[in-house]
């Protein structure tokens, strides 16, 4: 093919030379040349239109053989993975989102501020209900009542052990032999920790915040703290997100919140939270605190202890990833030095901040975006392979895992492990004996 091509342009060359000498060529008229250019650009487009074709059959035909399929590999887990490590406090938590994008967001809003362009607000940041996420706020608060309930028959089955000087908590036959206790009195008990029975609070972290019936209204000032109440963090997320609790009302508006930049300009009223008269049992079964294990009777059989492991194990998940979707179009805010979690477009002026440098800002939060795990906090403890063996050493920690408290419960209580906490367990390590720990590398 590419001989025939050449062929031809050497025969039009070859015409058009002959026909044409080249001191009349360079004398001739014009149409002379304009046709010799024709002539050429005929035969260079033919050319090139013939090399395409070219390049077109041999990539559909030639190499469709010689492509593979594409197949999604999944990544897989990792053998082990590094323990969690604890944030020092006498240091400000980062940012979950980049400084730099909370600045470019702030220019902005600041652009259409100076302009008088109204901020563009989608639910539920305009105060409007995302209808799809309803069912979910349900299925959260649902599976964080069995939760509660499965955590509390689980604890007359496997014993829990707090400290009483600081907040690690053991799940086990015997507390730990571990010395990193850093509370009150550790170095006379060279930080020996002091164990006691634990409850449910020392398995579900207890993170409060404050309910508001109207989160877009009067910001909570340190005056006012005591005539709001203090409720669990996912539970006034729920509540926020359309869950009807008739103890705990919110403002349902039927119109969305105008801004323009900071300022509200249409907040459709302040509306005072009706007065509702509250039993003392109203969170009884969404509170920590006031679910006692003592009223809860134990699982019968060793069957039904495997089940309850199993439904807790599964409710944890749920509210674990429910509450994760939630968070990606509710505001919940934290304070980056202090446990304190506010849901709502902006936090409390409470001043209660006993943290790291809390006098340079007289009590007073820094808020940020919060994440899942300080609003629902995993509370990683020690994983125990022998149940029945002997207590945790010290000398042997870097051979231990770790895991969630609930999984760790669910996990001794006869749960099948889930895959991806098995990395952080270390189940493949084998916990040599104390003669050999000094031989291991």
């Amino acid at each position: 093919m590419w001989s025939s091509n050449m062929n031809i342009l050497h025969l039009q060359s070859s015409s058009s030379s002959s026909s044409f000498h080249p001191k009349s060529f360079r004398s001739g008229t014009q149409d002379t040349q304009t046709r010799l250019l024709r002539i050429q650009n005929k035969a260079c487009s033919f050319i090139l239109g013939d090399l395409r074709n070219f390049r077109s059959q041999l990539s559909t035909s030639t190499l469709s053989g010689l492509r593979s399929p594409r197949v999604r590999r999944r990544k897989p887990l990792p053998q082990n993975v590094d323990l969690p490590t604890q944030w020092p406090k006498n240091k400000k938590k980062p940012y979950p989102i980049p400084f730099k994008k909370i600045k470019e967001a702030g220019r902005a809003d600041k652009k259409l501020a100076e302009k008088g362009i109204e901020k563009p607000l989608e639910p539920p940041k305009n105060g409007l209900l995302v209808p799809s996420l309803v069912p979910v706020a349900y299925k959260v608060l649902n599976a964080w009542k069995l939760l509660i309930k499965g955590v509390a028959k689980l604890l007359h089955v496997v014993p829990v052990y707090a400290c009483s000087d600081c907040p690690e908590v053991h799940v086990g036959q015997a507390g730990n032999q571990i010395q990193d206790c850093n509370g009150t009195g550790n170095v006379l008990r060279r930080s020996f920790h002091t164990w006691m029975k634990g409850s449910v609070s020392d398995i579900l972290v207890p993170i409060e915040s404050y309910h508001m019936y109207d989160p877009f209204g009067r910001r909570i000032k340190h005056e006012t703290r005591f005539n709001y109440d203090r409720i669990p963090a996912l539970v006034e997320l729920c509540i926020q997100a359309g869950v009807e609790i008739p103890e705990y009302p919110s403002r349902r508006r039927s119109k969305p919140v105008r801004m323009i930049g900071r300022k509200m300009i249409d907040l459709g009223g302040f509306v005072d939270e009706p007065k509702i008269c509250r039993s003392g049992d109203a969170l009884a079964e969404l509170d920590t605190y006031r679910c006692y294990s003592e009223g809860i009777t134990p699982p019968a059989s060793a069957s039904d202890v495997r089940q309850v492991a199993e439904d807790t194990l599964e409710a944890y998940e749920d509210v674990r990833s429910g509450v994760a979707t939630l968070m990606k179009k509710y505001t919940v805010k934290s304070c980056g030095y202090c446990p304190e979690v506010h849901v709502g477009p902006c936090g409390h002026n409470v001043k209660l901040c006993g943290a790291f440098k809390h006098q340079w800002r007289d009590g007073k939060h820094g808020w940020q975006d919060a994440t899942v795990d300080e609003v629902f906090p995993p509370n990683y403890v020690w994983h125990v392979k022998e149940v029945g063996g002997s207590p945790l050493r010290g000398s042997l920690r870097r051979f231990y895992g770790k895991a969630p408290a609930v999984v760790e419960l669910c996990v001794q209580a006869g749960a099948k492990i889930p895959a991806k906490y098995k990395p952080m367990m270390r189940r493949d390590i084998v916990i040599p004996d104390g003669e050999e720990a000094s031989l291991v590398a």
